[in-house]
């Protein structure tokens, strides 16, 4: 009888195996000295199927990238989805999600913090990983409080992202961070619907 790991890994797509192997190869600091083979023979493929899915080692690792920044993009969405009834709310939960992501993968800490090797291949998106998250929050903010200004809905998911770049350049607990930008969006909302009385959580 074959073992479970191995059973298990031939169920897997090809494509995903091979995603999967350049993951680990990425995050343990071995990318660039590594070999097509060598990822190859870590998925359990050949050589000539991995040139046949990916082309060339850089496609290979932005398929990793666009993988790991879809992934987050979709569950920060989700999460601004989930709460846009409290504006303030959803980008502090938006905020802590982001940090706790960046302090458990190292990937996607080095697309945030800006690491020259990997932010070049994200060549499927038309803007770099923090622009589309800063695009999402305003789009919430925006919907969410239609009476608000575009430059003030704009101006706070700016801020939002700065803050964000800043703790994860200097982390601090996530969930402390999270309450800080918590506070200063509120205090920007505040500014932008006086009206509106601005009663915190």
């Amino acid at each position: 009888m074959e073992p479970v790991k191995e059973r298990r890994t031939e169920r897997m797509p090809v494509r995903e195996r091979l995603v999967d192997a350049a993951y680990a190869e990425v995050v343990a600091g071995r990318w660039p000295q590594q070999r097509m083979a060598d990822i190859a023979a870590a998925a359990e493929v050949s050589r000539q199927t991995l040139y046949n899915v990916f082309g060339s080692k850089e496609n290979l690792l932005q398929a990793v990238v666009v993988r790991e920044a879809d992934s987050l993009l979709d569950t920060v969405v989700a999460l601004l989805e989930e709460n846009s009834a409290d504006p303030v709310h959803s980008v502090s939960c938006a905020t802590g999600f982001v940090l706790r992501s960046l302090q458990n993968d190292p990937l996607l800490r080095a697309l945030v913090t800006g690491d020259r090797e990997l932010l070049p291949v994200v060549t499927t998106r038309s803007a770099p990983l923090l622009d589309v998250l800063g695009e999402r929050v305003a789009a919430m903010l925006a919907e969410s409080c239609p009476e608000l200004e575009r430059s003030v809905t704009e101006a706070v998911a700016d801020v939002n992202l700065r803050l964000t770049v800043s703790y994860a350049l200097q982390p601090i607990d996530p969930d402390e961070a999270a309450r800080r930008v918590e506070t200063v969006v509120h205090g920007m909302l505040c500014t932008g619907l006086p009206e509106a009385g601005c009663v915190r959580r």
